[in-house]
Protein backbone atom coordinates (compact mmCIF):
# COMPACT_ATOMS: atom_id res chain seq x y z
CA UNK A 1 0.00 0.00 0.00
CA UNK A 2 1.40 3.13 -0.60
CA UNK A 3 0.93 6.24 1.33
CA UNK A 4 0.68 10.06 0.19
CA UNK A 5 3.96 12.23 0.80
CA UNK A 6 1.17 15.06 2.38
CA UNK A 7 1.03 15.73 6.02
CA UNK A 8 -2.11 16.43 8.08
CA UNK A 9 -1.99 19.79 7.08
CA UNK A 10 -2.10 19.31 3.26
CA UNK A 11 1.66 20.25 2.51
CA UNK A 12 3.94 18.47 0.64
CA UNK A 13 7.27 17.31 2.48
CA UNK A 14 10.29 17.11 0.54
CA UNK A 15 12.30 15.29 3.00
CA UNK A 16 11.50 11.31 3.82
CA UNK A 17 8.94 10.87 6.21
CA UNK A 18 11.37 9.52 8.63
CA UNK A 19 15.33 9.55 8.65
CA UNK A 20 17.14 7.98 11.16
CA UNK A 21 20.29 9.81 10.12
CA UNK A 22 19.07 13.39 11.24
CA UNK A 23 20.26 15.24 13.91
CA UNK A 24 17.88 17.25 16.00
CA UNK A 25 20.08 18.94 18.77
CA UNK A 26 18.54 19.84 22.03
CA UNK A 27 18.34 23.59 22.52
CA UNK A 28 18.83 24.73 26.20
CA UNK A 29 17.80 27.65 27.65
CA UNK A 30 20.13 28.43 30.68
CA UNK A 31 23.53 30.52 30.13
CA UNK A 32 27.05 28.19 29.54
CA UNK A 33 29.35 28.73 32.59
CA UNK A 34 31.17 32.05 32.57
CA UNK A 35 35.06 31.39 32.10
CA UNK A 36 37.99 33.83 30.99
CA UNK A 37 40.43 32.53 29.11
CA UNK A 38 44.14 33.44 29.31
CA UNK A 39 45.69 31.63 26.38
CA UNK A 40 49.23 30.42 25.79
CA UNK A 41 50.65 33.44 24.11
CA UNK A 42 49.42 36.07 26.51
CA UNK A 43 51.90 37.51 29.63
CA UNK A 44 50.42 39.26 32.55
CA UNK A 45 51.83 41.16 35.17
CA UNK A 46 49.71 42.24 37.79
CA UNK A 47 46.68 41.69 40.13
CA UNK A 48 43.65 40.15 38.68
CA UNK A 49 40.19 39.80 40.39
CA UNK A 50 36.89 39.07 39.23
CA UNK A 51 34.00 37.22 39.55
CA UNK A 52 33.97 34.47 36.57
CA UNK A 53 36.08 31.25 36.87
CA UNK A 54 39.69 31.91 34.90
CA UNK A 55 41.24 29.46 32.93
CA UNK A 56 44.94 30.05 32.45
CA UNK A 57 47.39 28.40 29.68
CA UNK A 58 49.62 31.49 29.51
CA UNK A 59 52.18 32.82 31.87
CA UNK A 60 50.73 35.19 35.14
CA UNK A 61 52.92 36.81 38.21
CA UNK A 62 51.64 38.79 40.52
CA UNK A 63 47.97 37.89 42.47
CA UNK A 64 44.99 36.05 41.26
CA UNK A 65 42.20 36.39 43.64
CA UNK A 66 38.87 35.21 42.76
CA UNK A 67 37.40 34.06 45.87
CA UNK A 68 33.85 32.85 44.84
CA UNK A 69 35.28 30.74 41.61
CA UNK A 70 37.94 28.34 39.89
CA UNK A 71 40.86 28.93 38.47
CA UNK A 72 42.30 26.58 36.40
CA UNK A 73 45.96 26.39 35.31
CA UNK A 74 46.37 24.82 31.86
CA UNK A 75 48.79 21.89 31.13
CA UNK A 76 50.50 25.15 29.33
CA UNK A 77 50.29 27.30 32.19
CA UNK A 78 52.89 29.10 34.42
CA UNK A 79 51.85 30.92 37.18
CA UNK A 80 54.02 32.85 39.47
CA UNK A 81 51.27 34.25 42.26
CA UNK A 82 49.50 33.39 45.17
CA UNK A 83 46.01 32.40 44.11
CA UNK A 84 43.00 33.13 46.41
CA UNK A 85 40.05 31.29 45.12
CA UNK A 86 37.53 28.67 45.84
CA UNK A 87 38.75 25.99 43.83
CA UNK A 88 42.10 25.84 42.09
CA UNK A 89 42.89 23.06 39.63
CA UNK A 90 46.24 22.63 38.47
CA UNK A 91 47.85 20.89 35.41
CA UNK A 92 50.07 23.02 34.69
CA UNK A 93 53.32 25.07 37.11
CA UNK A 94 52.47 27.28 40.43
CA UNK A 95 55.10 28.81 41.97
CA UNK A 96 53.33 30.79 45.15
CA UNK A 97 51.08 29.95 47.47
CA UNK A 98 47.64 28.68 46.57
CA UNK A 99 44.75 29.72 49.13
CA UNK A 100 41.43 28.02 48.36
CA UNK A 101 37.90 27.84 50.41
CA UNK A 102 37.10 24.39 49.04
CA UNK A 103 39.60 22.15 47.10
CA UNK A 104 42.43 21.92 45.68
CA UNK A 105 43.59 19.89 42.75
CA UNK A 106 46.62 18.45 41.17
CA UNK A 107 46.78 16.54 38.26
CA UNK A 108 49.31 13.99 37.31
CA UNK A 109 51.04 16.97 34.84
CA UNK A 110 50.90 19.17 37.18
CA UNK A 111 53.91 21.32 39.64
CA UNK A 112 53.13 23.14 42.77
CA UNK A 113 56.28 25.12 44.42
CA UNK A 114 54.42 26.75 47.40
CA UNK A 115 52.05 26.15 50.58
CA UNK A 116 48.61 25.20 50.07
CA UNK A 117 45.64 25.88 52.27
CA UNK A 118 42.25 24.12 51.60
CA UNK A 119 39.61 22.02 52.98
CA UNK A 120 39.73 19.20 50.32
CA UNK A 121 43.32 18.72 48.31
CA UNK A 122 43.49 15.92 45.75
CA UNK A 123 47.11 15.15 44.19
CA UNK A 124 47.13 12.64 41.50
CA UNK A 125 50.23 10.10 40.98
CA UNK A 126 53.08 11.67 38.77
CA UNK A 127 52.20 15.23 40.68
CA UNK A 128 54.97 17.44 42.08
CA UNK A 129 54.10 19.53 45.55
CA UNK A 130 56.86 21.30 47.03
CA UNK A 131 55.63 23.44 50.10
CA UNK A 132 53.48 22.59 53.03
CA UNK A 133 49.70 21.85 53.20
CA UNK A 134 47.60 22.78 56.00
CA UNK A 135 43.93 21.01 55.83
CA UNK A 136 41.18 22.68 57.29
CA UNK A 137 38.03 21.39 58.68
CA UNK A 138 35.05 22.74 57.21
CA UNK A 139 33.71 24.25 60.13
CA UNK A 140 36.49 26.73 59.32
CA UNK A 141 35.51 27.99 56.26
CA UNK A 142 32.62 29.96 57.59
CA UNK A 143 34.26 32.69 59.96
CA UNK A 144 30.98 33.24 61.68
CA UNK A 145 29.67 29.64 62.59
CA UNK A 146 25.99 30.52 63.33
CA UNK A 147 25.50 27.42 65.88
CA UNK A 148 27.74 27.71 68.88
CA UNK A 149 30.62 25.83 69.14
CA UNK A 150 31.62 22.35 70.14
CA UNK A 151 34.39 20.95 72.08
CA UNK A 152 37.04 19.92 69.80
CA UNK A 153 36.76 16.26 71.20
CA UNK A 154 32.91 16.05 69.70
CA UNK A 155 33.47 17.06 66.45
CA UNK A 156 35.38 14.18 65.26
CA UNK A 157 33.12 11.74 66.83
CA UNK A 158 30.57 11.44 63.66
CA UNK A 159 33.30 11.13 61.27
CA UNK A 160 34.65 7.95 63.68
CA UNK A 161 31.18 6.94 64.12
CA UNK A 162 30.10 6.63 60.36
CA UNK A 163 32.61 4.37 59.06
CA UNK A 164 32.24 1.48 61.24
CA UNK A 165 29.03 1.96 60.93
CA UNK A 166 29.65 1.84 57.33
CA UNK A 167 32.51 -1.21 57.88
CA UNK A 168 29.71 -3.20 59.96
CA UNK A 169 26.99 -2.93 56.99
CA UNK A 170 29.44 -4.16 54.70
CA UNK A 171 30.69 -6.95 56.39
CA UNK A 172 27.68 -7.92 57.38
CA UNK A 173 26.43 -7.64 53.77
Amino acid sequence: MLQSSENSYGVRSTSPASNPNSYNPVKTTTAPIEQATIGRTLVIKGEITGAEALYIDGRIEGKITLTENRVTIGRNGSVQADITAREVVVMGKVIGNIECSDRVDIRSEGVVNGNVSTIRISVEDGAVLKGGIQVKSGDQKQQNPVQPQAKPAEAPKPAVVEPQKALTATAGA
